[in-house]
């Protein structure tokens, strides 16, 4: 089982293609979906967040007709993964995107490995192998690992 630390709460199984809940390890949904989707959804009132300063008709709180803020939940665990604030009526956005098929392709050439969680760039590969890779992206010889 190897995971890649995505963000504080979220993780990726690589070899099993699902997002996990970094706190208690469920398997959320397929890597190939929006993590959101596997999470449980909580439509909160933005005045819950941000209470009224004033009462008045400018309050100082996002009105609830303009915003929404949506919390997204591990089933499981109850840790709280991300949080959206949208327009009603937006969809839930799809912040993170990957190409696993590359990512599974590189990892089984060595072009990277999974060290404490992180996906780090090889030392076997030369500057130039990383140059060529990173497409001008931060990745280099001085610099071994990469954001997730």
């Amino acid at each position: 089982m190897v995971r890649i630390r995505m963000t504080e709460y979220l993780d990726l199984d690589v070899e099993e293609e699902m997002w996990h809940c970094h706190r208690c390890g469920r398997a959320l949904i397929t890597a190939r979906e929006n993590y959101k989707k596997g999470c449980l959804l909580y439509n909160r009132d933005p005045r819950e967040i941000h209470r009224p300063i004033l009462e008045e008709t400018y309050t100082f709180s996002p009105d609830p007709n303009w915003i929404r803020i949506i919390e997204f939940y591990c089933p499981s665990c109850g840790t709280q993964v991300e949080t959206e604030y949208l327009p009603p009526g937006h969809p839930i956005t799809h912040d993170i995107e990957l190409d696993i098929d590359s990512l599974k392709a590189r990892l089984a050439k060595g072009e990277y490995t999974i060290k404490d969680s992180r996906l780090v760039v090889s030392e076997v590969f030369s500057s130039e192998d990383l140059s060529l890779a990173s497409h001008d992206s931060g990745v280099g010889p001085r610099n071994k690992e990469v954001e997730s």
